[in-house]
């Protein structure tokens, strides 16, 4: 089992690796990361799926052209908040697209001043969008965490830290089913427990 400050990838290093867009790796780290967070967001705005998924390509394509450009500060916030503005542009792009798609260009005798699409789109790709982003930051760096921390541990550890946890299975159960102690299970709930949450304090300090 590696040392705990091995599962806390030096985020400025990968910040540095990402301004290489050849750089394979690191854009899988970074995917892995925050696409989950960029789709919930774009559904909760109002995209279909699809959509949804275009959102996601497209601001990752973003960041990626950005990335260059991009100087890291240390403030707390700044890359979630530089983020959630790419995703928002992207967002708005589909909305654009849909309006594009079911709107037929009008005649020029055509007087109507009926409300475009953009302006009907709903809040929560607006203003609110932001209260989302933030709900679904929290969600992700949760999840983000638990599953780099799932990749780095004993596999029988973390099926005890998962089925204690997060099934809720009871003590006695899970110790009958996995053939171990009590002692076992409260130890793996400890260990992983503390991992996942230096994990999580470690993303808010550098998000990737």
């Amino acid at each position: 089992m590696k040392n705990d400050d091995d599962l806390i990838p030096t985020r400025q290093s990968l910040l540095s690796r990402l301004k290489d867009q050849s750089d394979n790796e690191s854009w899988k780290v970074f995917f892995d990361t925050y696409w989950s967070l960029i789709y919930n967001a774009a559904i909760k705005a109002g995209l279909t799926d699809a959509e949804a998924q275009d959102a996601v390509q497209e601001t990752v394509i973003s960041v990626m052209k950005s990335m260059a450009e991009f100087k890291y500060k240390t403030t707390h916030g700044s890359f979630k908040s530089w983020l959630l503005q790419l995703t928002t542009w992207r967002i708005y792009d589909q909305f654009r697209k849909r309006q594009k798609d079911i709107q037929p260009p009008r005649n020029s005798s055509d007087t109507s001043t009926g409300t475009n699409i953009i302006e009907k789109i709903p809040d929560t790709a607006g203003q609110a969008l932001e209260a989302v982003w933030d709900e679904e930051w929290e969600k992700n760096l949760m999840d983000a965490a638990i599953e780099r921390v799932k990749r780095r541990v004993d596999s029988r550890q973390y099926q005890i830290f998962d089925l204690y946890t997060l099934k809720a299975w009871p003590v006695a159960k899970i110790a009958r089913t996995l053939h171990v102690s009590a002692g076992q299970v409260y130890l793996a709930k400890h260990r992983i427990g503390s991992l996942i949450k230096k994990e999580i304090r470690g993303l808010r300090v550098k998000p990737i």
